[in-house]
């Protein structure tokens, strides 16, 4: 069956967003329609109904789609521990670490399970709508490629070409592109489209023009810039703080270094009584802030360092003393205990390292990756909240004996005796609508009921009407083979 791939002139161009977009577009055609993308370099993952993982921006796709995350969506998943390694996840399961200069020898054995996975899904709808990588533009990593010419081709699937014009040089970005790649990888491209325009967009009809003369590629549109894309999953942990409002509460969450699932705060930046703010390296926790977040990391003794350095464990320290509340999810759960000890290494150099020691808890790191979706009661309101794990490491101590939750029974997370910190392996658990509103309503918000759910399926319906404007969605779909 058909299928299309949408890459891009670099990174952060919008292509998630229109995939997803063009996914809805597609279902609402009668379309039995599915995402894909062989590689992404991500650590906001999903739990997949097969057990596995994959990028987070892949499930917010299914979503548009109608369909449960799967792992054939997304068969090669980097998730990056340091600077020069990640984590290689083939098919939803772990397959190895590997540094950076190492990886491109992996490449080629990789190949063969993404298009086993990319063909599963072909065969099974009607059109399968395909997301790159980064860039084709980056031709010193052509060798081995599997996210954009090189799967691509082998798969046989035709190429519409995105630039981003509010980053500017975006008549460079298209034409620039066709002059450094391949002829035969330039072969494929069927034509590009202008994502992100602000104001008037009869005002870049000359460049439009002039990037249909310069390469013989056919436009496909430009798109405005799209004002709800702030209610959508976060591509970047920078991109989640809310506007400031006057009446709210602030919540501030610590933007950590290998900070990882921080798609968890997204329904918390759409409440209308929250000022969520993102603190970011050098710069101080707010004084003001009611709740401190410690989200989750791909790197948790790495984080630990990375936290002391900015000296958060010293505004920690003054936020708990002032009565403030403390949440830590997954790896901000570890670092809030006494100990995080990884004797074989999974995370990094083997070793221990001291917690924050605002729980009674210790954490021993263990290879074996816990991926489950759950539903627990949470023991503070008696609600039922929905949510998934995904970690390695196993955490124990005095604080567990006040767990923040029960699964099956069975005590889930820690608190301290008065409340005010708490840890849990949990993720997602905001998008609990009634467990978020109680949450926020201890903290002293009266939280209006709302959907979270709703609100992301009403904007990607909102994303079809805005891309159907402006775009040849039709010839889009016409383009595909």
């Amino acid at each position: 069956m058909p299928a299309l791939m949408i890459q891009g002139c670099g990174s952060n161009v919008g292509k998630s967003m229109l995939v997803a977009g063009l996914c809805r577009a597609a279902r609402r055609r009668g379309l039995s329609v599915a995402p894909f993308k062989p590689q992404n370099m991500s650590n906001n993952a999903a739990v997949t109904v097969d057990g596995g993982e994959i990028g987070r921006a892949q499930a917010m796709q299914a979503m548009a789609c109608g369909l449960e995350p799967h792992t054939d969506m997304n068969p090669v998943l980097l998730k990056p521990e340091s600077d020069v390694g990640a984590q290689v996840i083939v098919q939803g399961k772990r397959l190895t670490t590997a540094r950076a200069r190492d990886y491109a020898a992996l490449k080629p054995q990789l190949m063969g399970a993404v298009l086993e996975s990319f063909h599963r899904l072909r065969s099974a709808h009607d059109l399968v709508i395909v997301e790159g990588a980064g860039s084709p533009a980056e031709v010193n990593l052509r060798a081995g490629d599997i996210a954009n010419m090189g799967f691509a081709r082998a798969a046989d699937v035709p190429v519409i070409l995105t630039g981003d014009i509010d980053r500017g040089g975006v008549i460079a970005q298209v034409v620039g592109t066709q002059a450094v790649i391949d002829p035969a990888d330039a072969a494929m491209v069927a034509g590009f489209l202008i994502n992100k325009f602000r104001g008037d967009p009869r005002l870049f009809d000359d460049g439009y023009a002039l990037i249909e003369r310069s390469t013989g590629w056919r436009g496909f549109g430009v798109v405005p810039w799209f004002p709800q894309a702030h209610l959508l999953p976060a591509e970047d942990a920078l991109d989640i703080a809310s506007s400031p409002r006057g009446d709210g509460i602030t919540i501030a969450c610590l933007t950590l270094s290998r900070i990882a699932n921080f798609d968890d705060l997204d329904p918390l930046k759409a409440e209308p009584g929250v000022n969520l703010v993102m603190v970011r390296a050098g710069e101080a926790i707010p004084g003001d802030a009611r709740l401190v977040i410690i989200p989750g990391s791909k790197s948790t003794r790495g984080d630990l360092a990375f936290l002391r350095a900015q000296g958060w464990d010293i505004d920690l320290a003054a936020h708990v003393r002032r009565g403030g509340h403390v949440l830590g999810i997954c790896g901000g759960y570890q670092m809030l205990g006494r100990s995080v000890a990884d004797p074989d290494g999974i995370e990094g150099p083997a070793g221990e390292t001291a917690g924050l020691g605002l729980l009674d808890v210790e954490t021993v790191m263990s290879p074996n990756k816990r991926l489950a979706r759950v539903t627990v009661t949470h023991t503070g309101t008696g609600l039922s909240v929905d949510g998934y794990e995904i970690h390695i490491g196993r955490t124990h101590g005095a604080d567990c004996q006040r767990p923040f939750a029960v699964v099956n029974g069975c005590p889930e997370g820690a608190a301290t005796a008065d409340g005010r910190i708490a840890g849990s392996y949990l993720h997602g658990l905001f998008t609990s609508d009634a467990f978020r509103a109680a949450f926020l309503v201890r903290l002293g918000i009266k939280a209006a009921p709302r959907s979270h759910l709703a609100t992301v399926e009403a904007t990607l319906d909102a994303l079809v009407d805005h891309l159907a404007v402006h775009l040849d969605v039709q010839d889009l779909f016409a383009a595909a083979r």
